[in-house]
């Protein structure tokens, strides 16, 4: 069996609560839900404009996998969590310009989208990912 390892970087902002970025078990790597933040202060970006939130988002996701030893094309399942249905497209167009510059293979991840409620009253995205490592 081997070893759960916490995944750190300052490329994505560090967890304000009890969790880690990204944990990686043997060819497993989870990156915890990321969010529109600025690496280096914390600070959430954009408010109110969801394209340039899914960007940043998605950046600090690739942080983290990057991190834990995989690339972008590693991903396997990204979850995309959305605060409004109405920011659908805008979410969707940035998402796809983001996994088509960054999966040159084509072979796009699977993706989840859901409707909820975020921590942080200026989120209007959140998306966590699974990668295969190696």
């Amino acid at each position: 069996m081997s070893d759960k390892t916490q995944i750190r970087t300052d490329g994505a902002p560090t967890p304000a609560w009890a969790f880690s970025q990204g944990v990686r078990k043997g060819p497993l790597l989870q990156v915890s839900g990321q969010g529109p933040q600025d690496p280096a202060t914390g600070e959430f970006l954009y408010p109110g404009d969801v394209k340039a939130q899914t960007t940043r988002t998605l950046a600090n996701v690739k942080a983290v996998v990057l991190a834990g030893g995989a690339s972008f094309e590693d991903v396997l399942m990204l979850r995309v969590y959305l605060t409004k249905r109405e920011d659908f497209p805008a979410m969707n167009e940035a998402y796809e310009e983001f996994v088509k510059e960054n999966c040159p293979s084509g072979v796009f991840p699977s993706r989840t989208t859901v409707f909820v409620e975020l921590p942080h009253e200026s989120m209007l995205v959140e998306i966590d990912a699974l990668a295969a490592v190696g």
